[in-house]
């Protein structure tokens, strides 16, 4: 039988205490360092690809509206188990959204869709992790 052949495929490697560089074959790297000195732990990491993923969706969906983003912020806020394994309880994200034209139902629906429906990181998350989110719109 053939090897199955991974939709994506990452390559980890040890870079000494709690660090580890990681990226496809012969493609960017990001340092993962679970001390949190040279590069962000591996939850952070978790986090980040969470509020990228959604991101992506986002800005996709509005500049499909004909109202393109220009500019994104997003802060994902986690709740830790106490005990071990802290995994993460709950999140809530903040997508901060500049752009003119975008009107404040669109972009809480474009947040709601990529949460709930586009994001591939959300989905392998436990679907009763409770994940919520806010909009705040050109600084309101």
């Amino acid at each position: 039988m053939p090897p199955i052949r991974p939709d994506n495929l990452v390559q980890i490697h040890w870079a000494g205490a709690h660090r580890f560089d990681a990226g496809r074959p012969g493609g960017p790297q990001i340092r993962i360092d679970a001390s949190a000195e040279t590069g962000p732990g591996p939850v952070d990491a978790l986090l980040i690809g969470l509020g990228c993923c959604t991101g992506v969706d986002v800005v996709d969906i509005l500049a499909k509206r004909r109202t393109p983003v220009e500019s994104l912020g997003i802060e994902v806020q986690a709740e830790r188990r106490a005990q071990v394994p802290r995994r993460v309880e709950k999140a809530h994200l903040v997508y901060r959204i500049d752009g003119a034209g975008i009107e404040r139902e669109h972009a809480e629906r474009a947040v709601d869709l990529a949460v709930s429906k586009y994001c591939s990181v959300r989905d392998s998350l436990d679907p009763a992790t409770p994940i919520t989110w806010s909009v705040v719109l050109n600084g309101h």
